[in-house]
Formats: C-alpha cells, structure tokens, sequence
C-alpha cells in the first residue's frame, strides 16, 4: 500500500511538473545594436507583445555599440554556440551571415503564413532580406541620408526655408553665408563615418555609380561618379571647413545651435530634435545633386534575423520578428526614431496622420523611390573593406590628404582591390 501511494505521489509530482513544464514561457533572446537610438523603441514593442504572447518571453542582452561589432560578436557567437536567438543587424551584413550559415531562412516560415500580406508585409520587404533567392531578414527600421537645416541661421544668413537647397553648390553658398554670422558658427557638418561607408556609397550611388562591377571582380567606384563623390569630401573640408568632429560631437554642435547645416540619417530625426528642445526651427531636406534617372540612395538601418539553432525555439523566435516588423512594432519605430517602417498598414493605417504632423518625418519617404540596396562587400573580407575605406576617408576629413582627393581614390582603390575574391 505504501509502496502504492509513494507511486502515486511520484506520479502526481511528475504531472505537475510537466504542467509547469508546459505552462513556462519560451524565452527568446534578443540582441540589437545602437542602445541610445533603440532602447526606448524596443521596450515598447516587448510591452505590446507580452500582451499578446504570454507564452513568449523576450530577454534583451546589452545592446552591440555599432554594426560592425554585432556582426563580428554574432560570428564568434555562432561557434561556440552562444548567439542570441534574434539578432538585428544592419542591412550590409545581411551577407556574412548568410554566408557562413549562421542566419535561418524565413521562406518556410513565411510560405505558412495566412493573409501575410493583410498584416502589411510585401514583396519589397522581402527583397531588402533575400540573399541567394532566399529569404534571411525581414526589415525593422529603415533610413535614408537626409539634411538636417538649423532654419533660425540660415535666415540670418539670408536663406528661405521653403526653397532648401537641391544641389551641392547652393548647400555651400549658402553654409558660407551662416559661417560669416561669426559666433563660432559651423557652415556645414557630415556624419561621414556611419558604419564606415554609408555614407561614402550615397554620394556614389547619388551619381548613378556602384561600388563594384557586375561580377564583383572589380572595383567601380573609381568612375566619374565615385571622382565626384571623392571631390565631395574635400569640398567639406576645403570650402566648407568642416571640422573634424566624431558623430556624437558634431550631433550635439547642430543640436546646440552651432551649426547650419547637418548631413546625416534620418534615424537621428528622433533624437536631434529631443535635443534641440525647441532652441531652434529645425526643417529636413532631401541629400542634394541626384542626378535624374540613374541617381540612387543607399537604404540603412537594420534587419531582424533569427539565428538560434535550436528547432525547437525557431517557432517562438517566428512569433517574435514577425511582431517585431509588423504594423504595431513598425509604427512605434516611426513615432520614437526618425526611421521609416517598411511596413504598409503601419504607414497607411497606425501612422495616417503622423506624417501631417510630423513633415521632417516625411523627408525621407519622399526619397523612397531613390531606394536602392546597402551594399555588401563580397568575400572574407567584406569587413575589412569597410576600415579600408574607412581609414582612406579619415585622411580627407582630418584635414591630411584633403588637397589630393584623386590621389586618395586611387589609393582606395587598389587596397579595396586587393581585398576581393580572385
């Protein structure tokens, strides 16, 4: 009889454990980059699903300082088998993920989805995450390089806020003007080293440009349009005297009313104006010179990709990016960055009046049609291209080479050269 109850309880404790068992949430872990742009963002989206997945939990590890870095954490991640479950990366990284077999493909996913396309994903969605056919990433927040005008100086220096410049040499005219008011006052201002090169392939690609040639065998950027993306740089420097600022430094000298004119993302839109705290009118403006037709602008900002190896977790870890990128967590990216959401119902249903009060906001959807891929150095050292351009940059900027910008091209260009596949 004893012998009969002591199975008994076994029996009931081994239920209720497997109860327990069952009624414990899948964690998934998360990782993003970026914490002072997203920390906000993603709290809010976690809020929001929590109420709709109890059975899901979302753990969020330190957010990675940069792209660079979340890329070469999630590859030393991947082989001792500690990577995050979800992982955001930006849209140039997409590749070396894919390439070492560390990124899982949505395509079955996606494929068992009902009415995907109600919930406002689309082909376009689709083809920013597809590598090799399949799709990988699915777009969170996107950007595109904007203007960012202090309106209180350009007045002063004689401009008109409802006619911004659209060309490189009304921008200068007029950041000459604003430097003349004295005070110590910054014509001009360019957040030139996002990501290493973001800001190199808009001025290339703006020319109707590309970074390589068809087969990636070749470096492109040498033509006519990477010539005068190059003399861009220099003209910063040389004519519009930029100083040689970090990005948090110069952010902070246009937010504190000390500059005219800030070239950079739109996803700073959020956080510059934060900042400005109405000290002064800031107005956006379209990036200048594209050149009718063949001009494009590189797409920034970053994807969700799922990355645990763990089958049983990827159904939860589904659940969690298609939230993430759907219309309520797009729409809340919207409201707390100065991103886009790639999202259709988030823009025509969550965010039909954003827009209207929001018109810095739109800037940037205005370009959407100059939309084109981020693009992604091929090879093992995809990255390492990225500090090489980096570092040729530097010697513009800092004032070194910026009287040979030719010169600096053709330098870029061999060490790049060197660099890719044979």
């Amino acid at each position: 009889m004893k012998t009969l109850h002591r199975f008994a309880v076994a029996a009931a404790l081994s239920t209720m454990t497997a109860l327990a068992s069952a009624a414990a949430p899948t964690e998934i872990v998360m990782q993003y980059p970026y914490g002072e742009l997203f920390d906000d963002t993603h709290k809010q989206i976690a809020a929001e699903f929590a109420k709709l997945y109890p059975n899901i939990k979302v753990s969020f590890r330190a957010p990675y300082d940069s792209y660079e870095e979340g890329t070469q954490k999630v590859l030393r991640e991947a082989i001792t088998k500690q990577a995050p479950d979800v992982t955001f990366q930006g849209l140039n990284r997409i590749r070396i993920l894919v390439d070492r077999k560390i990124a899982v493909p949505l395509d079955g996913f996606i494929k068992a989805e009902k009415n995907f396309g109600a919930q406002g994903f689309h082909q376009a969605m689709f083809d920013i995450g597809t590598q090799n056919g399949k799709v990988y990433a699915l777009p969170f927040a996107i950007s595109l390089p904007v203007i960012y005008y202090n309106l209180d100086l350009l007045k002063k220096a004689g401009g008109d806020p409802a006619k911004l410049p659209t060309q490189w040499d009304e921008v200068f005219a007029l950041t000459a003007k604003a430097r003349a008011l004295g005070n110590d006052t910054n014509g001009i201002t360019m957040a030139w080293d996002i990501t290493g090169n973001w800001l190199w392939q808009a001025p290339v690609f703006s020319q109707g440009g590309s970074m390589l040639s068809a087969d990636e065998k070749t470096v492109a950027f040498n033509g006519p349009a990477g010539q005068a993306a190059i003399d861009l740089y220099a003209r910063l420097v040389n004519e519009g005297k930029m100083p040689n600022l970090s990005q948090a430094d110069s952010r902070a000298a246009f937010a504190a009313g000390k500059t005219a004119v800030h070239v950079t993302s739109t996803s700073d839109l959020a956080k510059i104006t934060g900042m400005i705290g109405g000290k002064f009118a800031l107005k956006t403006g379209t990036f200048p010179s594209v050149v009718p037709g063949t001009g494009r602008l590189p797409a920034g900002g970053n994807v969700g990709m799922v990355v645990t190896q763990d089958p049983k977790k990827r159904e939860a870890a589904w659940e969690v990016l298609k939230f993430w990128t759907g219309p309520i967590g797009a729409a809340i990216v919207a409201r707390s960055t100065g991103y886009m959401p790639p999202n259709k119902v988030a823009n025509e249903i969550y965010l039909k009046d954003f827009y209207v009060q929001n018109p810095n906001n739109y800037t940037a959807v205005q370009q959407l049609p100059l939309l084109t891929r981020w693009y992604a150095f091929p090879g093992e050292n995809g990255l390492k291209i990225t500090d090489v351009i980096k570092d040729h940059l530097q010697t513009i900027v800092s004032g070194k080479r910026a009287n040979e910008p030719r010169a600096v091209l053709k330098d870029m260009t061999a060490d790049v050269q060197k660099l890719l596949p044979r």
